[in-house]
Parts: C-alpha cells; sequence; structure tokens
C-alpha cells in the first residue's frame, strides 16, 4: 500500500474540487467523475476505467491494510468520516470513492455480436430510470445500450447508484437519433419502437432477428424519427387501470422476451 495523502479538512482545496464534481458542468470541463461502493469501484477498473485517485476512510473499510483496490491505485487520500461524508450520495459506500477519467462513447467505436440485441434510449431525462434501464440491459446480457439525444449525464452520481455499477459493465454510446438509425439500418438491425399507436403485442413480434429495442420517455413517448424509420411499433397490453408502466419495468419485458424466443431456437 503506497502512503496515503491524508486529509483531516472539509476546507481542503482537494476535497472541493472533487465535490465540485457533483456538478455536470465540471465534470465535463475536467473530463473525471465520481464512483461510490466498493463493488462499483470495482466494475469501473474492470470496464477499463482509470482511476485518477482513490479517497478512502479507514474507518469505513474493512481492513483496509489490505484491500485490493486500495493496494493497486496509484494515487491515494485517507479521509476522515466527516469529510468523507461530504463526498458522497450514498450513506453505505463502505468507504470508498474512485476519482475516474471519462471513456469515449462515440458510436463508431460500438461493437455488434452475431446477432445483437441493443436497447436504445431516447432522451432519457430521470438520472434514476436510465441507472435502471442499464442494470436491466446488464441483467438480459445485451450486446449494449445506445443513449440518443440524451438530457441527463452518464456520469451523474444517481446514474451510477441506480444502475449498481452496471454503468461499467454495458457496452455503451451517446449519439443522435439521426445516427443512431443509421448505424442500425447499415447493420441490418430491426427497429422496434414501443409505441401505443398503430402497434402489435410484444410476444407476437418476432425479436429472434438482429434486433433494437427501442424506448422513449414516459410523457412524450419515442419522437416521429423513430415511428417513422420503424421495423414496428410494439405495446405491452395494459390490463389494470393504467395505460402505462415505468419504462425500465417496460423495456424489461420486451428484452427478457426477446430472451426467451432466441433461447427457443
Amino acid at each position: 500500500m503506497k502512503a496515503p495523502l491524508v486529509i483531516t479538512s472539509t476546507q481542503n482545496p482537494r476535497i472541493k474540487e472533487i465535490r465540485s464534481m457533483e456538478k455536470a458542468r465540471i465534470r465535463k470541463e475536467i473530463g473525471l467523475f465520481c464512483v461510490e461502493g466498493d463493488k462499483e469501484v470495482r466494475f469501473a477498473m474492470a470496464g477499463g476505467y482509470k482511476i485518477e485517485t482513490l479517497v478512502y476512510c479507514p474507518e469505513l473499510v474493512d481492513d483496509y491494510t489490505n484491500h485490493p483496490v486500495i493496494n493497486t491505485a496509484e494515487h491515494l487520500i485517507e479521509v476522515s468520516k466527516d469529510v468523507f461524508s461530504t463526498l458522497v450520495v450514498r450513506e453505505n459506500s463502505g468507504g470508498l470513492l474512485a476519482v475516474c477519467q471519462m471513456q469515449s462513447h462515440k458510436l463508431d467505436r460500438f461493437r455488434l455480436g452475431k446477432c445483437p440485441l441493443i436497447l436504445v434510449l431516447e432522451s432519457v431525462e430521470k438520472p434514476g430510470n436510465l441507472g435502471a434501464l442499464l442494470r436491466t440491459a446488464d441483467a438480459a446480457g445485451l450486446d449494449g445500450v445506445i443513449i440518443c439525444d440524451n438530457q441527463t449525464d452518464v456520469y451523474n452520481p444517481n446514474v451510477i447508484r441506480s444502475s449498481t455499477g452496471c454503468l461499467f459493465t454495458m457496452q455503451l454510446a451517446v449519439a443522435t437519433s439521426a445516427e443512431a438509425i443509421k448505424f442500425l439500418k447499415q447493420h441490418g438491425i430491426k427497429i422496434w419502437c414501443t409505441h401505443l399507436e398503430a402497434s402489435s403485442p410484444y410476444f407476437l413480434t418476432d425479436l429472434k432477428a438482429p434486433s433494437a429495442i427501442v424506448m422513449g420517455t414516459e410523457s412524450t413517448g419515442l419522437s416521429a424519427i423513430w415511428t417513422d424509420n420503424a421495423t414496428g411499433n410494439i405495446i405491452i397490453p395494459m390490463h389494470g387501470k393504467t395505460d402505462s408502466m415505468n419504462v425500465s419495468t417496460a423495456a424489461a419485458v420486451v428484452v427478457f422476451e426477446a430472451l426467451r424466443q432466441r433461447s427457443a431456437q
């Protein structure tokens, strides 16, 4: 374990700098973001994210002198419990916070499998929803997620928290809707839009071919550029009083139906 820089004041300039990364503007300017929690930090490392600085609190980390993440970090900051509490969003982050370098999420770096199954998200506004969708995509083992016309920063702390670190386990691209449609068509991937009009039930849709499941916002749904370019529109029939469900739940229903169909081939 390398000798850490020890900080006990919440007013320390380095602590203020890390705290400023709560703001999307600052994260974008410096190309850095924070990851809280042991599991999440490990996922980030496994996903190839470079840790610029690792912050830890000895009072909160079990056997910190032998902790594998702490022992492999190049730059360490040891802080008191009071200082650590000012840096984190979660209450039970396990005493670890990593300052990581952002990655590029350009669409031309997106790699496709033999018969890809992709989740496409248009204009997701709520960080919690985006995180939950990434968690669903990971659980389904999808090829990746394409975020179009994004309304929230993918490195928002609440995205990382609600995804339980799956932001780092999923192949991720950020693009405009026009760019994503061009990419999908160039690679022969069918575009299935979840839409209330002119739709057929999701379980009657053939999802065994290379497919992209496209989800819009809960409030306004998908924009016309998607429905105009869709292979077809699909719907999840509602049997209760409500006419819709949470977007992450809807995505789970459709992508796991695609997995069921593919496993039955």
